[in-house]
């Protein structure tokens, strides 16, 4: 729902914490735009954020580690063609806002000042996918606590087999404050919690580690008995599972992947590469590929900020747009890509609402928000009885991506060996080798069971990390390079 009540209340909360202690008003915001816009450039901004972070983490059956951090401060930017001029500061005085208007501007070729006319401010509708709350203070800390021993009682309950839980939690209250040059005024209020088990199985001398987790924009509530105990069966459940795995067999084979979190692979291997930036530039796989067919026939690859309460969800981007849901691939033809403001005006199209920054210290840039491809026809138990000989992976650990050439490499934290339609037995040390491009053609079957994961996924560009969210249905890929260790 797009409406302007909760924007104004977001508004009023933004103000309240990030212009009104320091004497600030949105007046000055355009003061300090229009320092910027005087000596030419095309475009500026002001991120205002104040963020307030919390940590809780059990070990052994003792809370190692308890962490709250406050930061707070502003990002000033000027955009003169390609180039960007940036400076932040942890001060939100006028003083400190002018002098960061008069250093970014800088950039600007023309040099010299001119009168420019600030357009009024404008407050555009956004969204209202979560609640405007501080997680922080839905639990007090004794209840905490008390939650993540209740994750070690639950693990250790599971099976006698489990001989170490390690458990954490995470709150976060963000607020952020956006002011364009176009005349834009716009907030959010962003919760996130997040709450993450891992556990060590031990049989025979072997010793093996199972980890599950999620979360969103929402309070501590989230974590209730049931939701506790879904994270810490799947946690044990897949370190038993690993106590049985043989070692993974190596080569070309078909590949099923589960549904849900193994959507990271279509966020590295495909995500990365139609995001905006590397496109324009020319550097990715995807580039100058808009219209033509890039996937099998049935693949449907979304990029969607708007699903309610999710990790990787956004009222507004980090550059004041409302978020949309982005279709990317349809049917397999590339559609778009993941535009920030600055790619967008470059390419001469309009900005996707994926314009995003770790903080206020750091850039904007194109980046994903909840990717995920659109489900299928066929039962996943059919898909995995298809296979003649070949690997079915459930869960994934790491992995890493060439946006160029589209190469990546996966390690699979979870996956079977199936003969003849029949899962054989666990197997570890799988990796999945090969090019994201190229994958999207091979996919031969499409699950009717896309979910997107438990809320979980951080991701990594230049440096700078995000929430961000992934799902896919069961997925079989023909042709795939196993490395395994058999």
């Amino acid at each position: 729902m797009i409406s302007r009540e909760p924007t104004l209340a977001r508004l009023a909360t933004a103000q309240s914490l990030l212009l009104e202690p320091f004497g600030l008003s949105p007046s000055h915001l355009q003061r300090a735009l229009g320092e910027i816009m005087s000596h030419g450039v095309d475009d500026a901004d002001l991120y205002f954020q104040t963020t307030r972070s919390e940590g809780w983490s059990l070990e052994e059956g003792i809370v190692k580690t308890g962490s709250f951090s406050i930061d707070q401060g502003v990002g000033v930017r000027a955009v003169s063609g390609e180039k960007t001029a940036f400076a932040y500061s942890d001060d939100l005085s006028w003083d400190s806002l002018i002098d960061a208007a008069h250093t970014v501007r800088s950039i600007s070729a023309q040099g010299q000042g001119r009168k420019v006319r600030v357009p009024a401010v404008k407050v555009p509708k956004s969204r209202s996918l979560y609640p405007g709350l501080d997680p922080i203070a839905t639990l007090d800390s004794t209840a905490k606590v008390a939650l993540l021993e209740k994750v070690e009682r639950m693990a250790k309950a599971k099976d006698p087999r489990v001989k170490q839980v390690m458990a954490g939690l995470a709150s976060e209250y963000d607020v952020v404050l956006v002011a364009r040059a176009d005349g834009t005024l716009a907030a959010d209020v962003r919760p996130l919690i997040r709450l993450s088990v891992t556990v060590i199985a031990e049989q025979s001398g072997r010793r093996e580690a199972g980890s599950s987790g999620g979360g969103g924009r929402f309070g501590l509530a989230y974590f209730d008995d049931a939701m506790v105990q879904s994270y810490v069966d799947e946690a044990v459940g897949y370190a038993l599972t690993n106590l049985d795995a043989r070692p993974a067999p190596a080569g070309e084979m078909v590949v099923v992947l589960g549904s849900g979190w193994p959507g990271i692979l279509l966020h590295e291997a495909v995500g990365h590469g139609l995001e905006g930036d590397f496109n324009r530039k020319g550097s990715s796989a995807f580039a100058g590929r808009i219209g033509q067919r890039v996937a099998a026939t049935g693949v449907t690859v979304l990029d969607d900020g708007t699903i309610a309460d999710r990790r990787g969800s956004l009222n507004v981007d980090d550059e004041g747009h409302t978020s949309q849901k982005n279709v990317l691939i349809e049917d397999g033809i590339l559609r778009g890509y993941i535009q920030d403001a600055m790619n967008a005006r470059l390419m001469g199209v309009k900005p996707t609402g994926n314009g995003r920054r770790e903080s206020y210290a750091h850039v904007p840039m194109p980046r994903m928000t909840n990717t995920y491809m659109l489900g299928g026809d066929k039962a996943p138990e059919e898909i995995v009885a298809s296979i003649k000989k070949g690997l079915y992976a459930t869960n994934f650990g790491g992995g890493q991506v060439d946006i160029t050439s589209g190469k990546f490499v996966f390690s699979a934290s979870q996956a079977y060996w199936v003969e003849n339609g029949q899962i054989q037995y666990p197997v570890k040390g799988a990796t999945l080798v090969g090019n994201g491009p190229d994958a999207l053609t091979r996919v031969s079957m499409i699950g009717n069971d896309m979910r997107l994961d438990s809320g979980v996924g951080t991701c990594g560009k230049e440096g700078q990390s995000v929430p961000v969210g992934v799902g896919q249905p069961t997925l079989r890929i023909d042709g795939l390079t196993v490395g395994g260790t058999a």
